[in-house]
């Protein structure tokens, strides 16, 4: 495998697919402390208006307004929510699967999930894996991502380990960031985690997805992470079903490259 530094200083031709294709994989996300019906109808047309025939993977909300997004939303865009006491992950375990109990009764197609930092960090893995497979028994028809926190992991091995555990446990997705922490999606994390799912891939012929997500704005952003995906698992996840880029303005400022590049 090519190592991070050489991954990072491939040259990549920048064409009006490739940014299409960026587009096409966001989960175009709204999770601010404000947010009422107004502020999701807003980024659910921004959505279902696409740019250029082609259209955000999907929308993330909190749980909250799960179900009032999917009844607005394009049949051809997912509805994510996020659930278990997101950002922190600090509550009552009951209070979790009770929410994701009542999820599994919505229409919502995806929902991310954060783990216990505070007892990933204190070797609790067993907690750990047992909490995300309660979980995935209680969605077994929806996407699960687990979200890692790797801003607060901090190490590799920290981030190998929660990668795996998460794998194990029955996570779809693995995702870098909650994005509500200083230190988002970084490079080295998403590497790591895309080395964990391809050593899964390789001793069980399972493909998990990948969602970078937390400080991805411009398009520079986006094509760090193309080019490790690409690198280490190659052009089979670089699609909505196996990479997703959690982003609000990264959207935006994709439209505003494509325009001022192509039109």
């Amino acid at each position: 495998m090519n190592s991070l530094k050489d991954i990072l200083n491939q040259n990549l031709d920048i064409t009006s697919g490739l940014i299409l294709k960026l587009i096409s994989i966001i989960d175009l996300t709204s999770l601010n402390n404000t947010d009422n019906e107004k502020d999701i109808l807003a980024i659910v047309n921004k959505a279902n208006s696409g740019f250029n025939n082609t259209f955000p993977a999907a929308v993330c909300v909190f749980s909250n307004f799960g179900e009032y997004a999917k009844k607005i939303t394009s049949l051809n865009i997912n509805v994510a929510v996020v659930s278990t006491c997101f950002p922190s992950g600090q509550t009552i375990q009951k209070a979790k699967f009770s929410e994701i109990e009542y999820i599994n009764e919505t229409k919502v197609d995806e929902v991310d999930i954060v783990i216990n930092r505070g007892q990933f960090l204190s070797s609790n893995f067993e907690f750990i894996s047992n909490e995300i497979s309660e979980i995935k028994k209680r969605i077994p028809q929806k996407h699960l991502k687990v979200i890692l926190e790797t801003g607060e992991l901090k190490t590799e091995a920290n981030i190998r380990k929660a990668s795996q555990l998460a794998i194990q446990a029955g996570a779809d997705f693995i995702k870098t960031s909650t994005g509500k922490i200083n230190i988002g999606s970084t490079p080295e994390a998403v590497y790591y985690m895309c080395d964990e799912i391809l050593k899964h891939y390789k001793s069980t012929g399972h493909k998990i997805g990948l969602k970078p997500a937390g400080g991805i704005r411009n398009l520079e952003d986006a094509l760090v992470i193309y080019k490790i995906v690409n690198s280490v698992l190659g052009k089979d996840w670089l699609n909505s079903n196996l990479l997703r880029i959690g982003a609000s303005s990264l959207y935006d400022n994709l439209i505003i490259e494509y325009t001022t590049r192509f039109n």
